[in-house]
């Protein structure tokens, strides 16, 4: 059963402390298969280290960085340096923005190789992102579940599978009371490129 028929509005999700806004079908099947094999080709994919524990592993999923301007982005120990927007990744940066009247100067992709790719428990929360940032994430390719968990109320958790064309907006509160994650699945699915836009400061 589809919660969220499909729409040019957005929804908002059911959170508490949140503002989270979902939208099933921002580019239709034709654009989003666009999107997607362009993006796969022409984005120059990453994959560093991260510590854990003292310990130090391969990121579980390639990562690039496209800005408007030369400021880094800096997470887990990792510190990413831009490259220039180039014509694609620049219009949907541009449709996304005019879509929600708001302007981002930084894109943080993601490729999900596999169901073992991943990106663990996390809030986008750090300092060049200012107080209550918001976030556009844009899913191509595979469908992957995403899953929010509220960080002092146990009972408060969300998922939601993520289709490709699908865009989903975090803003207000959402990274002060909660956690958010993609987590490893052992369904055979394809790849997924996860297209996160935000204003570095």
């Amino acid at each position: 059963m589809n919660l969220f028929p499909q729409s040019n509005e957005f929804i908002k999700l059911p959170l508490k402390n949140a503002n989270v806004l979902y939208l099933e079908q921002f580019y239709n099947s034709e654009t989003s298969n666009f999107l997607f094999n362009t993006l796969r080709k022409e984005i120059q994919w990453q994959q560093d280290n991260i510590k854990l524990f003292g310990k130090t592993y391969k990121q579980p999923r390639l990562t690039a960085l496209y800005a408007e301007n030369e400021k880094p982005y800096s997470y887990s120990n990792i510190t990413m340096y831009p490259e220039s927007f180039f014509k694609e990744l620049e219009q949907v940066k541009s449709d996304i923005e005019e879509k929600i009247a708001h302007k981002f100067t930084t894109c943080l992709a993601n490729l999900y190789r596999t169901g073992n790719d991943s990106n663990g428990w996390h809030s986008d929360n750090e300092k060049e992102l200012g107080h209550n940032p918001v976030i556009a994430s844009l899913s191509l390719g595979a469908t992957r579940s995403f899953q929010l968990k509220h960080k002092t109320d146990s009972s408060q958790r969300f998922n939601i599978e993520l289709p490709s064309g699908s865009l989903l907006i975090m803003k207000g509160t959402t990274q002060e009371f909660w956690k958010h994650q993609i987590p490893k699945t052992k369904k055979h699915v394809g790849e997924r490129i996860n297209l996160t836009f935000r204003t570095i400061l």
